[in-house]
């Protein structure tokens, strides 16, 4: 009897291992460098943000504008960065990722002066006018001091989408523009066109 029991606890025991380890993790993680491309489902990704970004940030602070207004005003432009735009678009881009990958490489450039934007502005202000009744009169930053852009980079992203049966080719393009904000005049123009093919065994877009 005692052999019985011993083993009926062995069974018992080894069905339990069975269970537990079928209610393990299902999943595999695998950590990988930011910087790595990649492009599971052909949308809109950190990557093409970041490689449009590049691309025309370059192509903008390398053209003639730049270089006419520091020969006429004898100082570097300062740019602020407006709305980017969705048109068409089937899926959701991260327009304000996008912004702030366009805002670094302007700022590392080293070519032109950033101004915040109208959100940061509010609460930069409102930190200035508390320094006004709680700082030292030497520390408080004086009010109505700020720098004001001289052009603003708005523009759109578009998206068209050519699927049949179980293909798919989904095509980006961003169009850039700077504009004098005195003036009104757009002063540069840009387009990066991004085509993706995707293909998946059944269709199920």
């Amino acid at each position: 009897m005692k052999k019985f029991s011993k083993v009926f606890v062995l069974v018992v025991l080894g069905a339990l291992l069975v269970v537990l380890s079928g209610c393990g993790p299902s999943k595999a993680v695998t950590r990988m460098s930011a910087d790595t491309q990649t492009d599971l489902s052909g949308r809109w990704n950190d990557t093409d943000s970041k490689l449009v970004a590049e691309g025309m940030i370059s192509d903008v602070i390398s053209r003639s504008w730049r270089e006419d207004f520091i020969a006429e005003n004898g100082k570097k432009p300062r740019l602020i960065v407006g709305t980017v735009r969705l048109k068409d678009a089937t899926e959701h881009i991260r327009t304000n990722g996008f912004i702030k990958d366009m805002e670094r490489e302007l700022i590392n450039s080293g070519k032109i002066k950033f101004v915040a934007s109208s959100q940061e502005r509010k609460e930069v202000r409102s930190e200035r006018l508390d320094q006004q009744s709680h700082a030292s009169e030497e520390t408080a930053k004086r009010l109505a001091n700020e720098k004001a852009a001289d052009f603003m980079l708005k523009g759109s992203i578009t998206m068209y989408v050519d699927a049949v049966d179980n293909q798919k080719v989904k095509f980006y393009q961003i169009d850039l523009e700077l504009i004098d904000l005195e003036s009104n005049e757009k002063v540069w123009m840009g387009t990066k066109k991004i085509k993706k093919f995707v293909k998946q065994k059944k269709a199920n877009w």
